[in-house]
């Protein structure tokens, strides 16, 4: 790269569609396959030569530097710019202009604070830099293909890759490259949005590029990628780095059926598998069964209980021979012996 990279995180949203695991955490910080999940995004970013991190932060903005620090554990430095308002996803990264280089024609990779992605994201960095007629690239999009768009806003591009449109969810979708939640911006790009408001780079900023005439291009990669977004998502995601599916440069683990963190306790005549994590502290007793579920900090799975691809949050409670099928408890909170769920989000105790 002929411009030394850097990258904004873009980590401010309040986790909505994870409650009640993010009342008191933000998303970003859960704990996916054995770190914070941030890590395996800043561990990518370093990994493909990235060495200055800004991360755009609002919601519970304090916990994140206590976790993650300044940087240097992963070779890059590593700095923390809060949102006194939702800005959107274009105003956030607008406002952490005055952390970034003084590089107009420096590359800013933009990630969205909630993808896992295994694309080859150097591979991006080395597209962006090559010019297209003689014309530096503005912006570049990473795609991915999905088999189904109608869900997705879709990214149509020529046979050059260059980005000729967006289009909002629709029955009949143009294409089937969905935007995948990376970007590489021109550094002065990032200066042209409008400061101090609310902008949504997926309605307006890109739109207005394409319209303008601006290069922007599309990097279509069908690497691993899945937006971490729901308990569900979360759980699959853990899955699926607990059993090597989904590829992190943040794990220097061994893959295997299950990922038992130190400090954690798993009686010998538990069973924990299907790619199940069990992180500092948490307690699986006699004769229980954890399957594809995530068990955070400091719970506990009581005697025979059966947990099956859910999520136990941090001090929560299952009691003993419960029955917990795509449940999702939030801190502290508890089921009670015998109780059976299936398919709930529970924030306290219940006698199910």
């Amino acid at each position: 790269m002929s411009h030394r990279a850097e990258a904004v995180i873009v980590a401010g949203g309040f986790g909505t569609r994870l409650l009640p695991l993010t009342a008191r955490r933000p998303k970003h910080l859960l704990n996916v396959g054995g770190v914070p999940f941030l890590e395996h995004q800043i561990a990518r970013l370093a990994e493909a030569g990235v060495d200055h991190v800004v991360l755009a932060t609002s919601y519970h903005a304090h916990l994140f530097e206590p976790v993650l620090g300044d940087g240097s554990r992963w070779g890059v430095r590593l700095d923390y710019v809060q949102e006194e308002e939702p800005l959107g996803t274009a105003g956030a990264i607008r406002n952490v202009a005055g952390a970034l280089r003084d590089d107009p024609e420096g590359a800013v990779v933009i990630l969205n604070g909630d993808i896992l992605s295994g694309h080859d994201l150097r591979g991006q960095l080395a597209d962006f830099d090559t010019p297209r007629d003689g014309r530096p690239v503005d912006v570049s999009l990473h795609l991915v293909e999905v088999e189904d768009a109608r869900a997705f806003g879709c990214v149509p591009t020529d046979e050059t890759g260059r980005v000729t449109g967006f289009t909002e969810k629709s029955d009949d979708p143009v294409t089937n490259q969905v935007n995948a939640g990376c970007y590489v911006f021109r550094r002065r790009v990032v200066d042209e949005i409008p400061a101090g408001r609310v902008v949504s780079v997926e309605r307006e900023t890109f739109p207005q590029l394409v319209a303008a005439g601006r290069l922007v291009v599309g990097y279509v990669d069908t690497a691993y990628w899945r937006d971490v977004g729901t308990p569900a998502a979360l759980v699959a995601a853990s899955r699926d780095l607990v059993l090597g599916t989904a590829p992190s440069p943040a794990l220097d683990l061994p893959t295997g059926p299950a990922r038992v963190l130190a400090g954690a306790s798993v009686d010998p005549t538990a069973t924990v598998d299907g790619g199940s994590l069990v992180a500092e502290g948490a307690w699986v007793e006699r004769g229980a069964t954890v399957s594809g579920s995530v068990v955070m900090a400091g719970a506990v799975v009581g005697e025979d209980a059966l947990v099956v691809d859910s999520v136990v949050g941090p001090s929560a409670v299952v009691g003993r021979a419960a029955q917990l099928h795509c449940v999702t408890l939030g801190d502290e909170a508890t089921v009670a012996a015998g109780g059976r769920l299936e398919g709930l989000r529970v924030d306290c105790a219940v006698n199910a």
